[in-house]
């Protein structure tokens, strides 16, 4: 099992995740002096509470496209070289929206461990237009490029969208293991939403002991209960500092920086 392989252990396994602010092109875009600082500092802030992992991410590109600009690619594997030398932590990259030839290339030259990918079997309906999972074109690409020890974690009826695919969340899952995903990523509805516990715990039930990461709304007061199906997680956004921002669609501003404490109580409640 890949998870294993990559955190050492099975479960109650905390990915922090790292939200780029707008790159090279976008507006807001700050420079690299400005992005680093952030970085170095939520990557510092995860690490001394406690995470398992990281996983960085182009959260604030907006208007998100489905497949990146050479610009972002460059960027994210600037800011990820400087990440990979800072850490010894297991290192994952999502490229948004579903830039998978990018995030995989970047695993590749960076010696990443995983990527994320938002849409692999599914259909939805996005701000950026509709996206149909290609499993077989993700495989065929990273066997091209010698990438096949980096591990798939692929969502399944993903947030942030409109599912236009006939399948029920089972089928999605059984579809994406069959077409060699790594772990199955189970979100809610939009950022800082939690699945359902109990649509995780009939999922567990139903596809025994293949890994589950839950990808979004994990906080310390469900930590617990979700942990008791679910692999691990990814979370970020319960971590950071401030308010929360109604109808944003990242709910807090790039500006505000992951809290050590509340890592700590993260990842000290399991």
């Amino acid at each position: 099992m890949k998870l294993y392989k990559i955190f050492k252990k099975n479960k109650n396994i905390v990915i922090g995740a790292i939200h780029l602010p707008p790159l090279l092109g976008y507006k807001g875009f700050p420079g690299f002096n400005i992005a680093l600082k952030n970085v170095f500092a939520d990557l510092k802030a995860l690490e001394k509470g406690g995470v398992d992992g990281i996983i960085f991410e182009n959260n604030y590109d907006f208007p998100h496209k489905e497949f990146v600009d050479p610009a972002i690619v460059s960027s994210m594997t600037f800011i990820g070289e400087k990440l990979r030398k800072a850490t010894k932590l297991p290192l994952g990259i999502s490229v948004l929206w579903n830039d998978y030839d990018a995030a995989l290339s970047i695993a590749k030259i960076l010696n990443l461990q995983f990527i994320r990918i938002p849409v692999f079997v599914d259909k939805v309906k996005t701000d950026c237009g509709v996206i149909k999972g290609e499993p077989k074109k993700v495989i065929d690409f990273r066997k091209l490029i010698g990438a096949e020890n980096v591990a798939l974690f692929t969502d399944v009826h993903v947030k942030h969208s409109e599912l236009l695919s006939k399948y029920d969340l089972l089928t999605s899952t059984k579809l994406a293991i069959k077409n060699k995903s790594d772990a199955i990523i189970i979100t809610g509805n939009w950022t800082g939403d939690a699945p359902d516990l109990n649509q995780v715990k009939n999922l567990r039930e139903k596809i025994k002991n293949f890994p589950i990461l839950i990808g979004s709304g994990i906080d310390k007061s469900n930590i617990k209960n979700l942990f008791k199906f679910a692999n691990g997680a990814i979370v970020s956004t319960s971590l950071k500092s401030g308010s929360e921002k109604i109808g944003a669609i990242n709910v807090k501003s790039y500006l505000q920086r992951i809290d050590k404490k509340k890592v700590k109580k993260l990842t000290s409640s399991l």
